[in-house]
């Protein structure tokens, strides 16, 4: 699989060095390169994205996924280290003296159906929360591994170019926000070295071909929410004789985005969603208790304080007004906001400017979703997470024309299209590793 790869990869990429620098970096030919190698390497690159997608592993689930990929670093020549943080691996390459750097993918997938129609569509189905559910990659890390495993190609096949270590993770549980901290737990750092850079991508659905970055906070802070509403089961004819917990829950998720709407600051990025309502059995039945799951975000650590008091007086409220016990509700701290170094944004961002052209945005805004990356930053990793645009643009015009609205990442019909993505997402993290190791 390795040798048919990398010497024409290699023999093409010695045309993008000057003579007189044997690690002057010339974007656009690396990536001129890099795209013809990948023409060559896409069968098994989409007969490993198709495997990967089909066969979906919830968060520490991943052992499937997690050996396939240790199989594929151990065939470029990584040294492998697997079961990292439970089910993450972590593959080593040393290319003498100079910086470590950190690439980072997730391995991990979501509980929901798939309604893709794809033929390659996943059908696959594991237990979560106690109960069997379907498994999805509904937020494209498939794409993200996929890509991860090209650029450790690229990258080994150019390693006359550059000099330092490789340090590619496969991190579980990043939907559950716990796979880094778990990882980081388990000695990643103390066992391999802290690495001197970092980089991680996300595909959305935005066109393909397309990269963007930010420097400073990228992302949310991303908390948990599950609130107990303790009520007085009885007979639907007869409420009179229960205190409703259905009630107590349905006001909850109306009265609770007054804190949104009247609390917090309206310029302030502040989000309260519950995802799942769980309780009762018939229609004819009030059930004894409901639990409600959601998710809290926000940029500040004034606004999610403001969240957190609010969402706790609010269902306290809800419980007094119905003559109910106080409710249990645990709020759990997740992700941290991502933040990018601004020097290594500048610095990445002019190489993929130079590689790219005007398919590179930067973002004037963070984004909404939250992501775990954010551990390895705050333990002290310079780092640049950026963005993969995934879609076909012609289906882009379509719903901005009043079309079909395009599905977004977690929805069950997420569905980037795979050759573009992969081979940008292989480009753009290859030049991000050379803009610190190879030049």
């Amino acid at each position: 699989m390795t040798t048919h790869r990398l010497a024409p990869l290699a023999a093409a990429l010695a045309l993008s060095f000057s003579a007189g620098s044997a690690l002057a970096l010339d974007p656009p030919a690396i990536k001129a390169a890099v795209d013809e190698a990948f023409v060559a390497d896409y069968p098994h690159l989409k007969a490993l994205y198709e495997d990967i997608h089909s066969n979906p592993e919830l968060a520490m689930q991943e052992d499937r996924t997690a050996a396939k990929l240790a199989a594929e670093m151990r065939a470029l020549g990584f040294t492998v280290t697997e079961h990292v943080g439970k089910t993450g691996i972590v593959a080593i390459y040393h290319n003498g003296p100079g910086p470590m750097v950190l690439v980072r993918t997730e391995l991990d997938a979501l509980p929901m159906e798939e309604k893709t129609g794809l033929a390659y569509a996943s059908t696959a189905k594991q237990i979560w929360n106690g109960k069997e559910t379907f498994v999805d990659h509904s937020c494209g890390h498939d794409i993200h591994m996929t890509a991860w495993v090209e650029a450790a190609k690229d990258l080994i096949a150019l390693k006359d170019k550059w000099h330092g270590t490789l340090m590619f993770i496969g991190q579980p549980a990043e939907e559950a926000v716990g796979g880094a901290k778990a990882m980081l737990a388990d000695g990643l750092f103390q066992r391999f070295g802290k690495p001197d850079y970092g980089f991680a991508q996300h595909v959305s659905n935005a066109p393909y071909g397309t990269i963007s970055y930010k420097a400073g906070v990228i992302s949310s802070n991303s908390d948990s929410l599950d609130i107990h509403f303790i009520g007085r089961g009885g007979h639907g004819s007869m409420p009179s004789a229960t205190i409703d917990p259905i009630l107590m829950a349905s006001r909850f998720v109306v009265d609770v985005q007054s804190v949104i709407s009247r609390e917090k600051d309206a310029a302030a990025f502040g989000v309260i969603t519950i995802g799942a309502i769980q309780g009762g059995s018939a229609g004819n039945i009030i059930p004894s208790d409901v639990i409600l799951r959601g998710t809290i975000r926000s940029y500040s650590d004034e606004v999610r304080q403001k969240l957190w008091d609010g969402i706790q007086r609010t269902a306290k409220a809800e419980a007094l007004m119905a003559g109910a016990p106080a409710p249990e509700v645990m709020i759990a701290r997740g992700g941290e906001a991502v933040i990018n170094d601004d020097a290594l944004a500048a610095r990445t961002g002019a190489v993929f400017k130079a590689a790219f052209g005007d398919n590179v945005s930067v973002d004037t805004a963070p984004g909404a979703a939250s992501e775990d990356y954010s551990e390895f930053i705050m333990a002290g990793v310079p780092s640049l997470y950026f963005g993969l645009g995934g879609y076909d643009p012609a289906k882009i015009a379509q719903a901005k024309a009043g079309g079909p609205p395009l599905p977004v990442n977690h929805s069950p019909f997420f569905a980037p299209t795979p050759e573009p993505s992969i081979r940008t997402g292989a480009e753009a993290m290859t030049l991000a590793v050379m803009s610190v190791l190879g030049s």
